[in-house]
């Protein structure tokens, strides 16, 4: 039998927002970026989203394109400088429910892994605090220690898969055995992969591909976490569109 492990989404999942975005925010509040891209071109798209009457993945795919133009040409002493920062002054701002399954996982000697579409120099910082066992994030291409551009992304479902298909060989893990934690349709594939996936306060695009899935439905728990409540549900969770 293999080892069990457990894997973690970041962005929604662990920590309350996004990395990529908490990072994008203080490069302007640094004077690195100008906040004028923000305004004129992802703005709209927040406020729709602020208000609930707008798509999460749409935000945070258009901040992704703007963030990855706007750090072009940056090096690595001012990337690694920005990300101490996010890490320092916002890295607590997570969700207790799944703070306490990581220490219950580490506790229990499974292998705990971070799996994220955020930058891969954040993700590493992210895991090295909560003491994860290994992390992939999105890798982001630099050359001479300057930002290229290019990039390897880790955001959407199939990539996650990849990972723990790479994951599973490295650590000889038995996936019927081991746990996943996400939150988007991205982290859909991870769920579906292991013996007891967890939905953490999941969008309404990942209870509906989990109750469209049989397999998934009988299995997976669904966590809600609002102020200072965690609420664990039933599978077959009605969706009310508004």
């Amino acid at each position: 039998m293999g080892k069990t492990a457990a894997f973690f989404d970041i962005d929604g999942t662990l920590y309350r927002d996004s990395l990529m975005i908490e990072h994008f925010k203080k490069l302007i509040k640094y004077d690195i970026i100008d906040q004028k891209d923000w305004y004129s071109n992802v703005r709209d798209t927040f406020m729709d989203w602020d208000k609930r009457q707008g798509n999460y993945d749409d935000y945070l795919l258009e901040v992704s394109e703007l963030y990855v133009r706007s750090i072009i040409g940056l090096d690595t002493t001012c990337i690694n400088f920005t990300s101490d920062q996010v890490i320092k002054l916002k890295a607590d701002r997570v969700y207790k429910y799944t703070r306490s399954r990581i220490d219950w996982h580490l506790a229990q000697g499974h292998i705990v892994i971070f799996i994220s579409g955020s930058p891969n120099f954040l993700v590493e910082k992210m895991a090295k605090k909560y003491n994860a066992t290994d992390f992939c994030g999105s890798e982001y291409i630099f050359e001479n220690d300057v930002f290229t551009g290019n990039l390897v992304p880790m955001w959407d479902s199939e990539s996650k898969n990849t990972s723990i298909n790479n994951f599973t060989k490295k650590y000889d893990i038995d996936l019927a055995n081991s746990y996943a934690y996400g939150d988007t349709n991205g982290d859909f594939n991870m769920l579906r992969r292991v013996g007891k996936p967890i939905a953490i306060n999941p969008t309404k695009e990942l209870l509906k591909m989990i109750n469209l899935n049989g397999n998934m439905k009988n299995k997976t728990k669904i966590i809600v976490e609002r102020k200072d409540l965690v609420y664990s549900l039933v599978p077959s969770v009605e969706i009310v569109d508004i």
